[in-house]
């Protein structure tokens, strides 16, 4: 005698198909564990039966089930949950926002070659000034200047990374008696910082070209009694959603921050190239903006070198803030970032990373649908966008399949907002691995996995 599935039967709430609902209730007990791997379920006369639909209906969710890799079929036995044994081969991780790798083994060591017969021992005998060496500041001016973002070296912070340039700029501009307003879905490592230092996160409504003037503005209106006010932003390439400002946007969000004396941290890191038509924020208004960039999104992620850039007259601010954690990055990074300008290899690779990218871009589009969500063809990641139940629903699957997508919930604001998505990193995983795992997305999305279609009548997040 068969054991008796230990499934409930039951349809989720909504006014889409049978199917859809009967896969929804089915794939969330799954994914929640309500239903161990291994177990049976229902057949599909009797479960028809029990909830009224027809055979064919039940047919249809189960075969959803299966090509999500939540169930398998055993011929004359019935149907199974086979979340433990979904996943074949080692896990393909899509989460992680980085360039494709564009340093070879002989690049590497010619540059470390070259290096050697030069390299100062004292930058490493000594410690480093607390606002970094003047060469490397000038070296670091030089670098932003193929931006076309001209900079005082005397206003230039070298970081050991990105991250450490965002969190100085969070010091410097809001401070714990402040706040920071930015996207609603935004940079997960921004939102990770800011809650772990404490700082008060309110976000801004966004659409196809990032922060929308009219929210910052009134959010900026209602949080008059802050005493210092920082709207960090993405302007170029948007983590997560591939939004990039035009000019005129550009120009009245500098304008609305003008006006409402907020401090504008400008996080430029996607920025890699010289696009007069899109002018950085730091060039519309140097007097109050912070300027991140780094060398770990435009060139490679082991070369650890971030770049904050001040407006005039809060050096000192900054020379305190370093007092209690000094930031210099390697003088081995800064002196293999020599090399690659003196020799033009940073614009080579930069030319590189930018054809990649375009590849990479074009096979998602390809894999998953120019519906499926945003995609750009300079970005390194592309953005599914659907409700937060849905998109943790979706990132679990694809779990269950061997691909790590980015958590949703660490692209989201404000805890309670419904509005998320999937970000798919795509730069990190071979060229062979993104199509193993953008294929096994498709397959997801073609079983009826609820994303929601930009032409839908629910209005997804951008």
């Amino acid at each position: 005698m068969r054991k008796q599935s230990p499934w409930q039967p039951r349809l989720t709430d909504g006014a889409a198909h049978p199917a859809e609902r009967l896969m929804q209730a089915m794939s969330k007990d799954i994914l929640e564990g309500s239903v161990s791997s291994g177990e049976r379920l229902p057949a599909h006369r009797d479960l028809a039966w029990r909830l009224g639909i027809g055979v064919g209906t039940v047919t249809k969710a189960y075969a959803m089930l299966e090509r999500q890799g939540l169930t398998r079929s055993v011929k004359g036995r019935g149907t199974f949950v086979a979340m433990g044994m979904a996943r074949s081969g080692p896990l393909i991780d899509l989460s992680i926002n980085t360039p494709p790798a564009m340093i070879g083994d002989r690049l590497l060591a010619r540059t470390l070659t070259t290096i050697a017969r030069k390299i100062d021992a004292a930058q490493l005998n000594l410690y480093a000034p607390l606002a970094g060496h003047e060469e490397h500041r000038r070296l670091l001016a030089r670098w932003l200047e193929t931006f076309s973002l001209a900079v005082d070296p005397r206003l230039i912070i070298p970081t050991a990374g990105a991250q450490q340039a965002i969190s100085l700029a969070f010091d410097l501009a809001c401070g714990r008696d402040g706040v920071i307003l930015t996207e609603r879905l935004t940079y997960p490592g921004a939102i990770a910082l800011a809650r772990h230092k404490g700082y008060r996160l309110r976000g801004i409504e966004l659409d196809e070209e990032g922060m929308m003037p009219g929210s910052l503005a009134a959010v900026l209106d209602e949080e008059t009694s802050v005493p210092r006010r920082a709207v960090y932003v993405t302007p170029t390439l948007h983590n997560p959603t591939t939004a990039t400002m035009g000019r005129d946007r550009r120009q009245v969000i500098a304008e609305i921050c003008r006006r409402r004396n907020a401090v504008i941290i400008e996080d430029g890191v996607y920025a890699m190239d010289n696009d007069a038509e899109r002018p950085t924020f730091a060039t519309l208004s140097p007097e109050r903006v912070i300027h991140v960039s780094s060398l770990s999104k435009t060139l490679s992620p082991g070369l650890r070198v971030g770049v904050l850039t001040l407006p005039s007259g809060m050096e000192e601010r900054a020379a305190s803030a370093l007092l209690a954690l000094p930031m210099a990055p390697s003088p081995l990074s800064m002196s293999v970032m020599e090399d690659w300008l003196v020799n033009g290899v940073v614009a080579s690779v930069r030319q590189a990373i930018g054809v990649e990218a375009r590849r990479r871009s074009a096979l998602a589009v390809s894999l998953l649908g120019k519906d499926a969500g945003h995609f750009h063809p300079a970005a390194f990641h592309a953005w599914l966008p659907m409700s937060r139940s849905r998109a943790g629903h979706f990132a679990a699957a694809a779990a269950a399949l061997g691909v790590a997508v980015t958590a949703p919930e660490s692209v989201t604001v404000d805890p309670r907002d419904d509005a998320s998505g999937i970000r798919l990193c795509l730069g990190g995983p071979s060229h062979d691995d993104l199509k193993k795992a953008l294929g096994k997305l498709a397959d997801l999305i073609g079983s009826g996995a609820p994303i929601a279609s930009l032409s839908s009548n629910h209005k997804p997040p951008y």
